[in-house]
């Protein structure tokens, strides 16, 4: 490393990354994504950290996270090309097989793919003390409904915002958590000892089963559909509402959210409205991204909504008095639905599987949503292993005592 020596009235150009200043990172992406360019590379402007090459067979996805890379492709041949190139320039770290990656676990087989957070589950368990708690079915008590004015304050708060923020990590495999960690992340900056409770119940419930997470088949079709819903006014605090959609590939779960809304609605048909309009934006994106990869939808996107009177707004191209308050970007699902970009269809409130990202559900009705999101966990054992041990067993020692009568 050659040192640099500061003359009076002069500036120094920063020409390589050096860990610890605060231009590395800029530097590093700089230079990283140079050299991809120079490769035949385009990076996607849906999300600037994919990269791909070619079409067909011949067609390479390329994944960066700060230093860490993916690479995906049919052909081997330019999968080992990109590596002698990347290892030449930066001299890169082969791991092979993709089987972690930044605290995800990933399991492939003819089936398809298996992506959980096992690892990263045990050590929050561990860490907090909850490896030998006792197991619940539910991670919120529906009963409950948590504010800012129930419970007394925390005097320190690093162990409740330490932990919120492990949970909102642990959400990327785990939907079936994101509408409790919504809801205790509002309360970063005035948790109470109720808050806390809630966020120990969601560990007990990760501790039932900390491998769950999502499988994604190999054999899915490419149609895209989306379930919206809204719960009115929830927030006791601020009465806004909260926006849950969840969006399918086929039949894998690819996209989900549970979030407050910015603004209050004065009725039902206002919040269901606009989170059919923040949903519709996610698919749009998603559009936007399958075609950087080379996925060409066949079908229009269709987005399931259980309430009929946003159905109504969406389709009426009149403004009325009920309209006019809402925002015209919200308005944007009407020119979708002229086109032909998006369908939307009425579903019936037991069939909304957007409703558990709006609020908390008994330990039954909850397990029934869960189990139609596609959620996967590998080490649980299978239930016909254990039969056929069980038969093997059996026959083992009907044989064996077979052997003792004849001895006998």
């Amino acid at each position: 490393m050659t040192v640099s020596v500061l003359v009076s009235g002069m500036v120094c150009k920063l020409v390589k990354s050096l860990y610890g200043l605060k231009q590395s990172s800029r530097q590093w992406n700089a230079k990283h994504t140079e050299e991809l360019l120079q490769l035949g590379f385009v990076q996607t402007l849906a999300d600037p950290s994919l990269f791909t090459k070619g079409t067909g067979d011949s067609f390479v996805a390329l994944l960066v996270y700060v230093d860490d890379m993916v690479l995906a492709s049919p052909d081997e041949a330019q999968i080992h090309f990109i590596k002698e190139h990347l290892h030449n320039a930066f001299q890169i770290k082969d791991l092979g097989h993709l089987k972690y990656f930044l605290g995800l676990e990933i399991a492939r087989n003819r089936k398809g793919i298996c992506i959980n957070q096992r690892k990263y589950a045990l050590e929050l368990l561990d860490s907090s003390g909850f490896v030998h708690s006792k197991p619940v079915r539910s991670p919120m008590v529906p009963s409950k409904k948590l504010s800012k004015e129930s419970g007394t304050r925390l005097i320190d708060t690093t162990q409740y915002r330490k932990l919120v923020g492990k949970l909102l990590y642990l959400t990327i495999t785990r939907p079936d958590i994101s509408f409790a960690t919504q809801q205790l992340s509002q309360f970063l900056d005035c948790p109470t000892d109720i808050h806390l409770q809630a966020a120990h119940r969601i560990l007990r419930y990760i501790k039932g089963a900390p491998a769950q997470g999502h499988f994604f088949p190999a054999n899915n079709q490419l149609c895209l559909k989306g379930f919206s819903d809204s719960d009115w006014a929830a927030c006791p605090d601020t009465r806004r509402s909260v926006s849950g959609f969840c969006i399918f590939l086929g039949s894998a779960l690819i996209s989900w959210k549970a979030k407050k809304q910015v603004t209050v609605s004065r009725s039902s048909s206002e919040a269901e409205y606009r989170v059919i309009a923040a949903t519709f934006c996610e698919i749009q994106w998603l559009c936007y991204l399958l075609k950087a990869m080379e996925v060409d939808m066949p079908t229009p996107a269709v987005l399931f909504t259980n309430s009929k009177s946003a159905l109504a707004i969406a389709e009426n191209p009149v403004f009325h008095e009920r309209t006019k308050n809402i925002k015209l970007d919200c308005h944007l699902i009407r020119e979708k639905l002229q086109n032909g970009i998006i369908k939307l269809l009425h579903v019936s409130s037991q069939n909304q599987l957007a409703d558990v990202f709006t609020k908390p559900h008994a330990p039954n009705t909850f397990l029934s949503f869960i189990t139609k999101l596609g959620l996967h966990n590998m080490y649980d054992p299978a239930c016909g292993g254990i039969i056929e041990d069980k038969q093997a067993n059996q026959s083992k020692m009907d044989s064996q005592q077979k052997q003792n009568e004849e001895a006998e």
